[in-house]
């Protein structure tokens, strides 16, 4: 009974940014409960290692090189994802940029207009896509949306990252109430500081991760492998019932 409340088998999964971090160790956890992922992110050296581990582990993975910063490659990705017949179940929003690290008083628009490319705009195209191709199979379907604690605590020299943050957390909202009739379920999960190279520019410097560290109950960084089971269960048949919602991963940070 356990094992069917988890089990994917025959589902298709799309992971953004799923070359290293929370999107590839997500990758691996859904691939071991029978789905077939799709590993996707700027470079597909990148995704085609992730793709060979699924594969030596015993799974079913294909590699899709996209940037979701760009409209273009994100319509390349869904072209291929429709051509090559392999439907759509789950998706997971999980590229992200972060380009700009210091005061918002300094910040460039440069740098603002990336953050909101990816982070927003991004989410919010790769969800129509999906959604899109969900509406056309009628088996209903999942998206989720990794946000971030940020979205209910603006982190100093983060701002604008933060925001972008909160605005996912809207968007998941909105369009949970949109796609519900569509039997599609749309959630979100806000990790916490994660030991990912994406954030390296906080765990690498010894003083700033010491602050950080004195905030987290649990009294260190999350590893991915620790916020990819949050994302399985919401993209399991466990989470049936739920939509709309937005769960943290955070050690306790925000408690």
């Amino acid at each position: 009974m356990t094992k069917a409340l988890f089990d994917l088998t025959g589902k298709t999964a799309l992971i953004t940014g799923a070359s290293r971090g929370i999107g590839a160790a997500t990758a691996h956890l859904l691939a071991q409960q029978g789905a077939h992922v799709i590993v996707s992110s700027r470079k597909l050296d990148a995704c085609e290692q992730v793709v060979a581990a699924i594969r030596a582990e015993g799974g079913v993975a294909s590699a899709i090189d996209a940037h979701i910063g760009d409209l273009d490659s994100m319509d390349r990705l869904f072209q291929k994802v429709i051509d090559r017949g392999f439907g759509l179940d789950i998706l997971i929003n999980n590229a992200a940029a972060n380009p700009y690290f210091g005061p918002m008083l300094e910040m460039g628009l440069d740098a603002f207009e990336k953050t909101a490319a990816v982070n927003l705009r991004g989410y919010f195209y790769c969800s129509q896509q999906a959604a899109r191709i969900m509406r056309e199979r009628e088996r209903g379907g999942c998206i989720l949306n990794v946000a971030s604690v940020n979205a209910r605590r603006a982190a100093p020299g983060q701002g604008v990252y933060s925001a972008t943050k909160a605005a996912i957390v809207s968007l998941t909202e909105g369009f949970a109430k949109e796609l519900a009739p569509l039997k599609i379920r749309v959630n979100a999960v806000l990790p916490g500081l994660t030991d990912t190279k994406f954030a390296s520019a906080l765990t690498q410097n010894a003083q700033i991760l010491q602050q950080l560290l004195r905030q987290i109950p649990l009294g260190r960084a999350a590893e991915p492998a620790e916020i990819a089971p949050m994302l399985l269960f919401l993209a399991s048949p466990a989470a049936s019932y739920i939509t709309g919602a937005s769960f943290v991963v955070d050690g306790g940070y925000l408690a």
